[in-house]
């Protein structure tokens, strides 16, 4: 897959009609048993269902990600639907910047330490998800399923040209 960075437009990703992910099977509905996850100290639980070979995700790093949000398992939200030609655009954000509003703070601890073509499958409890005032659909205090697929790191320093390094 050949991803592409645009500095006015945001990443983007847009390859040949095969190039869609096989990993979207592995993100459909395999129940893991909640015993499996690990357990990081604020309370957010992931679980690799796939380890990347690539460049890891560190804060300051700005990563493309193709995500699923989930809450008592019905997708509220992913990047993986609209009319792009591979299905939908991935979203990218810059690791360690969740305190500033721009990114689900679950999503941005969760990517800490994924290698590009890795897939993780995070628990998100309320406090790093949408907190006591919930979103749409989503009530108060709602703990949420993430999984996602790491696809990209931007390796430059952010406002200078990029290479995009793949796994």
């Amino acid at each position: 897959m050949n991803v592409y960075y645009d500095s006015a437009a945001g990443i983007s990703v847009c390859d040949v009609a095969g190039a869609v992910s096989t990993s979207r099977r592995a993100l459909r509905g395999e129940k893991i048993p909640e015993s499996d996850f690990k357990t990081l100290p604020n309370g957010l639980k992931y679980y690799d269902l796939k380890v990347g070979g690539g460049a890891e995700a560190v804060k300051g790093s700005r990563v493309a990600v193709h995500y699923v949000a989930k809450w008592k398992g019905i997708t509220f939200m992913t990047s993986r639907q609209g009319l792009g030609c591979c299905g939908g655009l991935p979203y990218g954000f810059d690791v360690g910047q969740s305190e500033r509003g721009t990114v689900l703070k679950g999503l941005d601890l969760g990517v800490q330490g994924m290698k590009v073509g890795g897939q993780r499958v995070l628990i998100v409890p309320p406090e790093l998800a949408y907190g006591s005032k919930g979103v749409q659909e989503i009530p108060p205090n709602a703990t949420i399923e993430l999984n996602v697929e790491l696809l990209a790191i931007k390796q430059s320093p952010f406002g200078s040209p990029v290479k995009i390094v793949e796994g």
